[in-house]
């Protein structure tokens, strides 16, 4: 059922309604870590500056998203999508420390539904830095 969810809304991505909540969506490429097969999930990003972006593993509050555990395990074969636009080759980082808190601090101040989101959870989200290849 995800999968069907997750293309209908890349399918809505491609034709540039690339918003969900009344926040951006891009379409994050990974590469299965165990099948090796091409994965295409809507993620909502936020902009780090001229050309990178940050996203968010949230996963429901108690996993990591399959597409966090295929971008870590294959971080050289990470692209993203914007509507209308070709994709874009990315080296993911994880934030930690001072880097994750001041990223952090930007996507709650943007959207606070983060911040009570993980507020419900025991684990911490890890954020991830996307910057062009």
């Amino acid at each position: 059922m995800q999968r069907k969810m997750n293309a209908r809304t890349n399918r809505k991505i491609r034709r540039g309604r690339g918003s969900f909540m009344g926040m951006d969506l891009l379409i994050l490429h990974t590469v299965g870590r165990h099948s090796g097969q091409l994965r295409e999930t809507p993620v909502t990003w936020f902009a780090d500056g001229d050309d990178t972006w940050l996203i968010i593993a949230s996963g429901g509050g108690s996993l990591h998203p399959d597409w966090y555990v295929n971008l870590m395990a294959h971080p050289d074969h990470a692209s993203i999508e914007f509507p209308s636009r070709e994709p874009i080759s990315v080296t993911p980082h994880r934030l930690v420390g001072a880097d994750r808190e001041q990223a952090w601090q930007h996507i709650t101040a943007a959207q606070p539904r983060y911040a009570k989101y993980q507020s419900k959870s025991d684990k911490e989200y890890p954020l991830v830095r996307l910057t062009p290849r």
